[in-house]
């Protein structure tokens, strides 16, 4: 065999894999629309990814007012430190709704220390009391309330969230009350 043919044939191997590894690529979400009102008021983590800035945090919630411009969300999070009526640990942010006028749908957060996430809505109830929400890469999810939801409504929610294409193994659900 030539070295002309396995240099050829090297690299058209290796161009192989690279287009077949383009196509595994997770096309973004398809976020839902939104109104103005779902950026009001206060909604209760339900359900979450776990990850390190959420380790030992329970009751959580995320409560969302106006910020100077239309497109502005002050945003504060917060939860209870391992119990229900453990200390309360909170972080404010600003949120940016970058499709204003659109969907309204996404949202990224700036928090100190340079932090950001994106927020996307995935899916909101007919009723608008819940919604799911991610970021772009659905690596990181988030089930949101108005009220603490019975057994019955939360397998309703992660069955949503599964249909999304999220694995809803990942979750977890601290304890609100």
């Amino acid at each position: 065999m030539s070295s002309r043919f396995q240099l050829s044939a090297v690299l058209g191997a290796a161009l192989a894999l690279v287009i077949g590894c383009a196509t595994d690529v997770v096309a973004a979400p398809k976020v839902v629309k939104v109104g103005p009102d779902h950026y009001r008021g206060t909604w209760l983590e339900i359900g979450r990814t776990p990850m390190l800035l959420t380790d030992g945090c329970v009751a959580g919630y995320s409560t969302y007012r106006k910020g100077k411009t239309a497109d502005e969300v002050i945003v504060e999070d917060g939860c209870r430190v391992d119990t229900p009526k453990g200390r309360l640990k909170t972080i404010r942010g600003k949120g940016r709704i970058e499709d204003f006028g659109t969907t309204n749908a996404k949202m990224r957060v700036r928090y100190p220390l340079l932090i950001t996430f994106n927020y996307w809505v995935l899916y909101k109830s007919p009723d608008k009391t819940w919604f799911i929400s991610a970021n772009p890469s659905m690596t990181d999810l988030w089930i949101y309330s108005r009220t603490v939801p019975s057994k019955g409504h939360l397998k309703q929610m992660v069955l949503r969230a599964g249909k999304l294409g999220y694995d809803v193994r990942k979750l977890e659900f601290p304890e609100q009350r």
